[in-house]
């Protein structure tokens, strides 16, 4: 191990503090010699071979890359503040400090999303990432993990295609709507980042975004096949947040009455508090 490596130290703390129920793998002391995630855990949630992450770790890879330092930050849901210190740790600097202040919610919103309870509510950033969730919206989420970027996960995540049953039209909308958001926040670290990963990762994501269509999030009809509950008809409405411009709500509700609004109160009775 080199030592002086604050890096890997704070990486092997904050995958002790996931608890790996969390993020989608089996729970539970029993078989495990750590605590939280192992290193391969983490190194599967942020798409890196699980050599390179422990070389990372280890204090053997000292010029890691933007995304990936995102990536891992996001494996290991940490808060802005510690992934503004993992970029610091990284020898990176993306600004996360400086345009933070766009993914923070309000405390206010925060309330309101409790008023949702048979509803799956959620807020969006700039560069639709889920900022927020009530229990329902996060159980509808739970397929995907710890990824919490929609674009990323329509674009990238295995399960997309088996939990959206309009796919493709869902990406087509989210890209539309993500160079939207780039025209009106040009100077967006975020969206620029995300842009050039799938750019380079997603020949599909290249495709839609080259076409230069553009349109905003509006009220559309979304079927989710959830693993647990099966399909799942919504509704979504969108809000603009007016004091936190690029962030939205969505709410999305089940027909009065329907198999949607049961399978909803079911993942209302078994979710816990997000």
């Amino acid at each position: 191990m080199v030592r002086d490596n604050e890096l890997g130290a704070f990486l092997r703390a904050s995958r002790a503090r996931v608890e790996p129920a969390d993020v989608g793998f089996a729970g539970g002391v029993s078989g495990r010699r750590v605590h939280g995630l192992r290193r391969e855990e983490v190194a599967v949630l942020a798409g890196v071979s699980a050599d390179y992450y422990a070389r990372l770790e280890q204090g053997r890879e000292r010029n890691p890359s933007a995304q990936v330092i995102g990536a891992i930050g996001r494996a290991l849901r940490l808060p802005l503040d510690a992934r503004e210190h993992l970029y610091k740790l990284a020898g990176l600097n993306p600004g996360l400090g400086q345009d933070g202040s766009r993914d923070l919610v309000h405390p206010s919103l925060l309330q309101m999303l409790e008023a949702f309870p048979r509803a799956a509510a959620y807020v969006l950033g700039r560069a639709f990432d889920v900022l927020a969730t009530n229990p329902i919206a996060d159980a509808l989420l739970s397929p995907f993990g710890a990824e919490r970027n929609m674009v990323r996960i329509l674009f990238t995540h295995p399960q997309s295609k088996a939990v959206f049953t309009d796919w493709q039209l869902l990406q087509r909308s989210t890209v539309y709507a993500l160079r939207l958001n780039a025209g009106r926040f040009p100077d967006d670290a975020g969206i620029k980042e995300l842009v050039a990963e799938l750019g380079k990762t997603s020949p599909e994501f290249r495709a839609l975004w080259e076409t230069h269509s553009v349109g905003n999030l509006t009220r559309a009809f979304k079927v989710f096949v959830h693993p647990e509950v099966g399909r799942i008809e919504l509704t979504y409405q969108t809000f603009d947040v007016v004091d936190a411009p690029g962030q939205v709500l969505l709410v999305g509700t089940p027909e009065p009455g329907s198999r949607s609004e049961d399978a909803l109160t079911y993942l209302a009775s078994t979710a816990g508090p997000v």
